[in-house]
C-alpha cells in the first residue's frame, strides 16, 4: 500500500476516533477514505467498522460494570437480541451485491446523518409507557442489531432515542448499555464479515491504530470544547459525505 494511503488512513482513522469520543459519526469519515484507496463500498463499509471496533469494545470494557437494565429489561438478555440481530446485519450485508450496496449507502448516510442531527431532539421524546416499551424493546433492539451489523451509522444515536421513546428516562444512565449493546452487536457482525473475506486487514490495521488515538484525543479536547461546537461540526462533516456518496451514486448509475 502506498504511503500517502497509509497517511490518509491513519488521519482518518484518527479524526472518526475523535468524533465517536466526542459526539458520535467516525464512519462518515472512515468510509470515504477507504474507498479512495480504492476499496469498493461494500468493502469499506466492513473494513469501517472492524477498524473502529477497538475503540468501541474498550470503552464497553470500561462501562462492564454498569450493565444495569433498559426499560426495566435486563442489559444481558437485550444483549443476546443485539448479537443475534448484529449477525442477521452482517450476513444481510454480504448477500447485498456490491452495485446495489452503493446505491443503498446514501441513504443509510441521509439516516444517520438525520440521526447524528436531531438524536438529542429525539432523545428528548416520550410518548410510551414503561410497560408497553418492555413489550416493544426486544424487537426494537433485535432490528437496531440488524442496523449495526449492515451499517451501523450513528447507531449509538438512535439506540438512546428509541429507548427514550419506549419510556427510559435517565439517559445518563443509559451510556453505558448503549456502549455495550453496540459492541454486543459489533462482535458477532465484524467476525461473520472478517470470516467471509470481505474485511482489507491492511487497511484497518493503520486506520484502526488512528482511531485508537483519535479516540483518546478526542475524549481529552472533549472536555473542554464546547458540546455544541462538536456536534455542529460533526453534522457539517456527515452532510458532506452524505451529498459527495449520493453523487457518486448518480454517476456511478
Amino acid at each position: 500500500m502506498p504511503l500517502t494511503d497509509v497517511l490518509l488512513l491513519v488521519s482518518a482513522g484518527c479524526i472518526a476516533g475523535a468524533m465517536n469520543a466526542m459526539v458520535g459519526g467516525g464512519s462518515f469519515v472512515t468510509l470515504p477514505a477507504l474507498v479512495a484507496t480504492g476499496l469498493s463500498a461494500l468493502e469499506a463499509n466492513a473494513s469501517s467498522s472492524v477498524a473502529l471496533y477497538p475503540g468501541g469494545a474498550l470503552s464497553a470494557f470500561v462501562y462492564r460494570g454498569a450493565a444495569g437494565s433498559v426499560c426495566g429489561i435486563p442489559v444481558r438478555r437485550l444483549m443476546l437480541v443485539s448479537v443475534v440481530g448484529g449477525l442477521a446485519g452482517a450476513a444481510l450485508l454480504l448477500w447485498t451485491p456490491t452495485r446495489l450496496f452503493d446505491r443503498v449507502l446514501p441513504w443509510l448516510l441521509l439516516t444517520a446523518t438525520v440521526v447524528l442531527a436531531f438524536g438529542p431532539q429525539l432523545a428528548r421524546l416520550h410518548g410510551m409507557s414503561l410497560q408497553h416499551g418492555r413489550r416493544a424493546l426486544p424487537v426494537i433492539q433485535f432490528l437496531l442489531g440488524v442496523y449495526a451489523g449492515y451499517f451501523g451509522g450513528a447507531v449509538g444515536l438512535l439506540m438512546i432515542a428509541a429507548w427514550r421513546v419506549l419510556g427510559a428516562h435517565d439517559i445518563k444512565s443509559l451510556n453505558g448499555p448503549r456502549t455495550l449493546l453496540v459492541t454486543a452487536a459489533n462482535t458477532t457482525a465484524i467476525a461473520l464479515l472478517a470470516a467471509a473475506g470481505i474485511v482489507r486487514w491492511t487497511a484497518c490495521i493503520p486506520m484502526g491504530a488512528g482511531a485508537l488515538a483519535g479516540g483518546y484525543i478526542g475524549a481529552r479536547v472533549g472536555k473542554r470544547l464546547s458540546p455544541r461546537v462538536a456536534h455542529v461540526t460533526a453534522i457539517v462533516i456527515s452532510v458532506s459525505i452524505t451529498v459527495a456518496f449520493f453523487i457518486r451514486a448518480h454517476r456511478n448509475g
